[in-house]
């Protein structure tokens, strides 16, 4: 499974992550990307979980 976190984004004060995680979906068996925006410290929970 592809893993990969892209890019730092900066408003104001606060630092943000985008992650993109590739997860197969259970209906279909294709693959689909999961986008999220969070805090550069979440991004290792993120990319762990199913």
């Amino acid at each position: 499974m592809a893993k990969k976190s892209v890019g730092t984004i900066q408003t104001g004060t606060k630092r943000l992550t985008k992650a993109i995680k590739m997860v197969k979906s259970p209906k279909s068996g294709a693959y689909v990307f999961e986008e999220k925006i969070m805090a550069p410290e979440e991004v290792s929970d993120f990319l762990k979980s199913k």
